[in-house]
């Protein structure tokens, strides 16, 4: 398999953890790419006609994408049981569908400034991306962490994936502040050795 990757995304390093986590490392091809939403290149559009990453190319079968999309397919290649039965699924799905829109907020932040010109930014719409994100900081503090203090599941790889995210991309914004608790899981979570292979540069 090949995995079409940039090790700066968030969405990428999620799929990364997942392969360390599942001990899968070892058997995919990392093929480096770089891309914006303007300019995907020529390979990347081949491969997910969405023109995104990560993108998982099969021997057989088309290619998967959607980090969320590949993930469960190596969960279903390792049986790591990274998605709980029902009705724990439910839960499951929903913090990773947080951890994800997260990501995308905080991704489209960075796109903003690098990507579009300077003369049609939009302050507001950096602020309405920000709040997002601080909205779901808060409905984790305040009702996921026992979630997160269970077993490991992809809520779990997909939330500290987005938080060191937020470090890599945005520290001024100090998503700590007022959230004690995610910040002490977020710390130990970060020192999982698929973490600390995973780390963006």
């Amino acid at each position: 398999m090949k995995l079409y990757h940039a090790a700066a995304s968030p969405f990428v390093r999620t799929v990364m953890v997942c392969l360390h986590e599942t001990n899968m490392i070892n058997q995919v091809e990392l093929v480096e790419v770089a891309i914006t939403p303007v300019s995907p290149g020529e390979t990347v559009p081949t491969k997910n006609p969405l023109g995104k990453i990560p993108a998982l190319e099969r021997e057989s079968g088309p290619t998967l994408y959607d980090s969320r999309v590949i993930c469960r397919y190596l969960n279903d290649l390792s049986t790591a049981g990274f998605y709980p039965e029902p009705p724990m699924l439910w839960e499951t799905l929903t913090l990773e569908a947080t951890a994800q829109g997260m990501m995308e907020a905080a991704v489209l932040m960075v796109y903003e400034g690098r990507v579009r010109p300077q003369d049609k930014q939009y302050d507001g719409w950096l602020d309405a991306q920000w709040l997002k994100v601080t909205r779901a900081l808060d409905a984790v503090e305040s009702r996921w962490m026992s979630h997160l203090a269970g077993p490991l599941d992809m809520a779990q790889i997909a939330m500290g994936c987005a938080l060191g995210y937020l470090d890599f991309r945005h520290p001024d914004k100090d998503w700590r502040a007022g959230r004690p608790s995610l910040t002490a899981w977020e710390k130990s979570f970060a020192q999982r050795p698929s973490m600390q292979a995973t780390i963006p540069a």
